[in-house]
């Protein structure tokens, strides 16, 4: 008996594709002979007749993007951001004080090293697998680590030469550097309420600082520079989570190695080291301790931030990364009695409603490609 199959091509679900909380379909396998037909997982619909009669399968039917599977990858990189900078903000608010200068990227690396052990020690127990440090795995990895260490070096630079609400301005701009690029290098279309959803985030960064507004040459060159930076790194993580073939965990592996690597030298000759080691009011047990759960809580994030841009994308991970100041601010306001001005609140307001255009804009798009490969 003859079988008649009616197919149509469809994607391979992967979480490294581009979904931006759009469809995900399924590929089906199919078979000519009657044995395999009991293992194909698609409705049959036998017609009547003789032997010359033919039994035709329906089209296997599309499946919806894995909704929690995204709604995770959102939350999860919010909780540990947010997390991240409460951590710090604790530390620095309570131990900055005890020593003239700043020891920022020497605590990068403590908790970087704190990553690499948890990811290390998770792999004995049988939690995760990823292969064994490789150098040329490690090559591979190492330029999106040199962009993440001119980010932070660039954003080091930003702060000295900037007011805090002109670099909340140009981190709005950063959004749109990043959707650039991921349209250039990607080729994911850029909807017109997304467009829209930036508008009125950049608007009301600025005009919640209006009355602060004031730059120099070089504010302007190392905000700049911050700016392309961090618009590099998030896409640079994209094509990294595309291209290099190692699960989730073994970039966190790699990324904290390289990290710890790249920043120790900078660290010594930037005299941090000499400063921690010289400061006696800070070698305690509370210090050690707090600085142990910032590095678990880092370790999370660089998971987060990893899965966040596979899963969902650099737009929306730019776009989180904006509206994550929202809960971060009202915490703050809440643990550590920070002051929120009227201005900030004015900004807060205006953040949500460009997140509620995002979203509105990135559910649309998603409704509009279920359809099209409906009609297809």
């Amino acid at each position: 008996m003859a079988v008649v199959v009616n197919s149509r091509n469809t994607s391979k679900e992967s979480g490294l594709t581009d979904v931006e909380m759009g469809p995900l379909v399924g590929q089906t396998s199919m078979g000519s002979d009657s044995n395999s037909r009991a293992h194909l997982d698609i409705n049959r619909v036998k017609s009547s007749g003789s032997v010359g009669s033919s039994t035709v399968m329906s089209t296997p039917k599309l499946t919806r993007a894995p909704l929690s599977k995204v709604l995770s990858a959102l939350f999860l990189y919010s909780f540990s951001s947010v997390g991240m900078v409460l951590v710090n903000k604790s530390l620095s608010s309570s131990y900055n004080h005890n020593f003239d200068g700043d020891i920022n990227i020497l605590v990068l690396i403590f908790q970087a090293m704190t990553a690499v052990i948890s990811v290390h020690l998770s792999k004995q127990m049988g939690l995760v697998d990823y292969p064994p440090f490789n150098i040329n795995t490690a090559k591979q990895w190492a330029p999106v680590n040199i962009i993440f260490c001119l980010m932070l070096f660039t954003g080091m630079g930003s702060l000295k030469y900037n007011s805090v609400p002109m670099v909340t301005i140009f981190k709005n701009v950063t959004n749109i550097f990043t959707t650039a690029g991921d349209h250039y290098f990607f080729g994911t279309q850029i909807e017109f309420l997304v467009v829209v959803a930036f508008g009125v985030m950049l608007i009301g960064a600025v005009a919640a600082a209006w009355n602060d507004i004031s730059i120099s040459f070089l504010g302007l060159f190392w905000m700049s520079a911050n700016c392309v930076c961090t618009a590099a790194y998030v896409l640079a993580l994209k094509f990294a989570t595309r291209e290099i073939k190692l699960s989730k965990f073994g970039m966190v592996f790699y990324n904290n190695v390289l990290c710890t690597c790249f920043l120790l030298p900078a660290a010594l000759l930037m005299g941090q080291v000499r400063v921690f080691f010289s400061t006696s009011e800070i070698h305690t047990f509370d210090y050690f301790i707090k600085n142990l759960f910032a590095g678990f809580v880092g370790f999370f994030l660089n998971f987060a931030s990893l899965n966040c841009v596979a899963v969902t994308g650099p737009t929306t991970y730019a776009i989180v990364g904006s509206l994550n100041k929202i809960p971060t601010t009202i915490l703050g306001w809440i643990i550590f009695d920070s002051r929120i001005t009227p201005q900030t609140w004015f900004f807060i307001t205006v953040s949500m409603c460009g997140g509620f255009i995002y979203s509105y804009a990135k559910i649309t798009e998603s409704r509009k490609k279920v359809r099209q490969s409906s009609t297809n």
